[in-house]
């Protein structure tokens, strides 16, 4: 049996480095694709996939007519309605309104230091105002962030006819089932003359009609996030809403204020649609976040390989004759006949 020299140690050491090296450069070109798909995976199961928001009430923007239906053939009342995104412009907050306790208020009231989700229903709407107010109840008990201190609600009656009493008694209901602490504080439920719900409905984009026939108003349905200013951030269209569509439009809205780091990651992966009101994953921007984590685990390896190499390299001159400490002889052993 031949007992190995140090030279031929260390010559197999260089050759199995090389051998790891190669494979590592040779499976550089499938990183990128490879961590896609776990950056996808990752994200899909962060943030599972809801079914679309029902376009319902109204054609409102990304509305499509099926083939061989033209605008006349529908009811008067649908062709008037419908959401203009007036996106990044603001709402006057000078509005004068008042609270569901009787209180004059004004809109900037509930502005100034945090988001705000608002929505426009009246309080004896028989169907879609209360489906409308159903979905965004839904989606804001499932949500971590908190009311009052993440975000403000803001319901906005547009039949003058409404009064403090019937807004109060709407906001009982919704108080009674969404019980997060601070709910009953963060949601208010306004009601105005008609000079004011005009000027607030004209900037928010939201056209509705009073229907003679059916003695009742036909709108459309979705709710708004607001920046803290006032600025129109993101329309959610439908009757319901993701709560991950909802949390994006705050976190959004709030400018990194409210949310936490995972939060800022995904949206660097989603994007919203403004045609169809929600957020979709962004393919390319996917694909770039893993080549950098990539190139990043790549450039890790070989600084750890290369450490590593030179660590054992020391240990090797430290035990060489040059330190004063002689090695013993090397010798062949052979088996004699």
């Amino acid at each position: 049996m031949k007992i190995s020299s140090p030279r031929q140690r260390s010559q197999r050491r260089r050759r199995s480095n090389a051998v790891w090296f190669d494979t590592v450069l040779s499976c550089v070109s499938l990183g990128p694709p490879l961590v896609a798909g776990f950056v996808f995976a990752a994200c899909s199961l962060i943030t599972p996939s809801h079914a679309a928001a029902q376009m319902t009430g109204s054609p409102t923007v990304g509305y499509k007519q099926e083939p061989g239906i033209t605008s006349s053939t529908m009811p008067a009342p649908l062709r008037e309605i419908g959401f203009d995104q007036n996106l990044d412009k603001h709402v006057p907050l000078d509005t004068p309104f008042t609270d569901e306790s009787g209180h004059a208020v004004t809109l900037g009231d509930y502005f100034g230091t945090r988001p705000v989700v608002m929505v426009f229903a009246y309080y004896d709407c028989p169907m879609l105002c209360t489906m409308v107010i159903n979905g965004l109840a839904s989606a804001l008990d499932v949500l971590s962030l908190d009311p009052g201190r993440d975000f403000e609600i803001v319901t906005v009656s547009f039949d003058p006819r409404d009064t403090p009493a019937t807004a109060a008694a709407k906001k009982a209901a919704y108080i009674a089932r969404y019980k997060k602490p601070g709910a009953a504080a963060a949601w208010h439920f306004l009601t105005g003359d008609q000079s004011s719900i005009d000027r607030l409905t004209k900037a928010a984009g939201f056209r509705y009609v009073w229907d003679k026939e059916t003695k009742q108003f036909a709108h459309p349905t979705g709710v708004i996030v607001l920046t803290s200013d006032g600025r129109l951030a993101r329309y959610l269209f439908g009757i319901e809403y993701a709560p991950r569509d909802l949390r994006y439009a705050i976190v959004e809205a709030s400018n990194g204020k409210v949310g936490s780091a995972v939060d800022s990651l995904l949206l660097y992966c989603y994007h919203y649609d403004p045609t169809t009101g929600r957020y979709g994953l962004v393919i390319m921007r996917v694909i770039r976040a893993a080549a950098v984590a990539t190139v990043l685990a790549l450039g890790a390896f070989i600084v750890v390989m290369v450490r590593s190499e030179k660590r054992r390299t020391a240990r090797g001159s430290t035990r060489s004759p040059r330190t004063g400490h002689a090695r013993p002889a090397l010798v062949e052993r052979r088996d004699r006949p």
